[in-house]
């Protein structure tokens, strides 16, 4: 059971020169999608989304283009709908749209955790996928 959560904003909201597309400049009313487990409390008014951003002081060598730090977002949520699909076998369980408004915070950058990759983390141990085998 999948939950599909968009948040966008009204075409005619503050702050549109951050709603542009980075590989083709334009504008779009999605700020950002994501996917949840069905069971997971939809988000509520109030609720800011993350931001992302890359100090490159803390930028990992190989991959350099990485986001190092996340902090509160500008964008807040300001109404929520929920719709269930009417068709069988669709994708999702349900579909939650969240309009936000530019709202301006002062926050902190926080620096993001180093992912942690290991044989583990795929379901199975190191011995199984050694490169000796």
């Amino acid at each position: 059971m999948r939950k599909y959560i968009i948040f966008k904003t009204s075409p005619s909201a503050e702050g549109w020169e951050l709603r542009k597309l980075a590989h083709t400049g334009f504008l779009t009313r999605i700020l950002a999608e994501h996917y949840a487990p069905a069971s997971r409390p939809s988000p509520k008014p109030g609720y800011r989304l993350r931001e992302y951003h890359r100090v490159s002081e803390s930028a990992n060598p190989d991959f350099p283009k990485e986001s190092t730090h996340s902090r509160i977002g500008d964008w807040e949520v300001s109404r929520v709908e929920e719709y269930a699909p009417t068709i069988a076998g669709s994708d999702y369980d349900i579909v939650v749209i969240c309009y936000c408004k530019l709202a301006p915070i002062e926050s902190v950058l926080e620096p993001l955790l180093q992912a942690q990759v290991t044989a583990d983390s795929f379901g199975g141990n190191e011995e199984e996928y050694s490169l000796s085998q």
